[in-house]
Formats: C-alpha cells, structure tokens, sequence
C-alpha cells in the first residue's frame, strides 16, 4: 500500500538522492586515492615479476658454480699437500 503523502514521498525521494550522492563521492574517493598511489608508486624503482626471477635464478646459478669451485679448490690443495 502505498502512502499519498506528499511530505514522505518528498522525503523518499530526498533519501534517494542522498544514497546516489553518497555511493558516487564514495567512488570519486576510491578513484582518487587509487590515482594518488598510483602517482606515489610511479617514481619508485620497482622491478618486475620476471626481471626478479631472472636475478633470482642467476643467484642460483652462481651460488651452484661457487660450490662446484669450492670443491675443486679443496681437490687440488689436498693433492699440492701430499
């Protein structure tokens, strides 16, 4: 049943009104603090997902090529010893 109250329609509509504004400043909020961080993040000097793999896998590598030589490096001074 609906009311035919001019002064409660009048006041829905007002509350209506004030949702939309709050859900679109709510919004325009989010979008602009996303675009802040944006701008801060930008000058930072970060690396990307691939290029700290790439330098991850090479540290293996070398940490891999530091074992082998530590190795041969005692072969070879045991064998000067004897």
């Amino acid at each position: 049943m609906q009311s035919q109250n001019p002064m409660i329609a009048d006041f829905v509509k007002l509350a209506n009104s004030a949702a939309g504004t709050f859900a679109g400043m709510t919004r325009e909020a989010r979008e602009s603090a996303r675009e802040r961080m944006k701008e801060a993040m930008g000058g930072m000097d970060f690396v990307t997902r691939e290029e700290f793999d790439a330098v991850k896998d090479m540290a293996a590598k070398a940490r891999e090529e530091n074992e082998k030589l530590a190795e041969r490096i005692a072969a070879l001074e045991a064998k000067s010893a004897k």
